[in-house]
């Protein structure tokens, strides 16, 4: 029988913090989480944006200032936050013109993934039971990882090979921080998902003739944001899930269906470049983890 939110145990006295949590999947995570009893914290670039929608949700949910496109707001954040138990790398940008953050990272993977991988890295010792890391399927389409260029410095810039090695990195390193707690003798657990695809504001922030046509077609293909939240949901709160798995729809190419294993790349399970990319990651943040 295939998995359903309904199942999320009860979530009472647990506290989970997701970034990019007012809109989209975050919004129907943090939904379902507090209804199950949990305190959510939306963790948001918008924190006016995130109010208003925390209003409408109900339970012990609240609302906290995060811009992952700045490692001093990211520090910030994690200076004022407290122990929790599960941390939710939800938030993510999709195929926009060529930026940088704020610290001169290319912008997709700077908030993507050096973002949650510094805002990670920051938290890890107040975290009690998990972190949970939403790649994609887009990761299939990186046909390698240039750890040597990750910031497009020296190459050119695409934006849909910058999504794509951005989801990637995120996949990589939900497998690296597993294999580096469990070495350590960790409790905590690190888990890799995908949503499938679903008609989010992603698709609507190209600034190209795209973003009136996207969300549409993708409608035809994918499923709501309530249910490409469910990986998500399973992973955060299944008690057994195993965290060597990448969860996530398992129907029509893994776009939509119920949650179950699903295959990734051979790249993407390359442990050397895992630990390539950790080490990268530390060098242009500046953060370690402390395990």
């Amino acid at each position: 029988m295939a998995w359903k939110p309904s199942q999320i145990p009860d979530q009472t006295g647990r506290t989970v913090v997701i970034t990019g949590a007012n809109g989209g999947i975050g919004t129907e995570a943090t939904k379902a989480l507090a209804a199950k009893g949990a305190t959510v914290i939306m963790a948001c670039r918008s924190a006016e944006k995130a109010k208003a929608i925390a209003g409408k949700i109900g339970g012990d949910v609240r609302v906290a200032q995060l811009d992952l496109a700045d490692l001093a707001s990211i520090r910030g954040f994690a200076e004022s936050t407290g122990d929790f138990d599960v941390l939710i790398n939800n938030a993510g940008l999709m195929n926009i013109p060529f930026s940088r953050t704020a610290d001169g990272f290319e912008t997709q993977f700077g908030v993507n993934h050096l973002g949650h991988f510094a805002l990670t890295a920051l938290l890890l010792p107040k975290i009690r039971d998990r972190v949970v890391t939403v790649s994609s399927v887009a990761h299939k389409q990186a046909s390698r990882l240039r750890v040597d260029d990750l910031n497009y410095e020296h190459r050119r810039y695409r934006r849909g090979a910058a999504y794509s090695q951005a989801k990637l990195s995120n996949l990589m390193f939900a497998r690296e921080l597993q294999r580096r707690l469990a070495s350590n003798g960790s409790g905590v657990r690190s888990y890799g998902v995908h949503p499938g695809v679903s008609a989010t504001e992603l698709f609507t922030r190209t600034e190209t003739p795209l973003d009136l046509v996207s969300k549409p077609f993708i409608r035809l293909v994918g499923h709501s944001p309530r249910h490409a939240a469910e990986s998500t949901l399973f992973a955060a709160t299944e008690p057994d899930a195993d965290p060597n798995t990448y969860w996530g729809p398992t129907w029509l190419f893994q776009s939509r269906g119920p949650v179950g294993p699903c295959p990734s790349t051979k790249l993407s399970r390359n442990a050397e470049l895992q630990r390539k990319l950790w080490e990268e990651s530390e060098r242009l943040t500046g953060i370690s983890a402390v395990l």
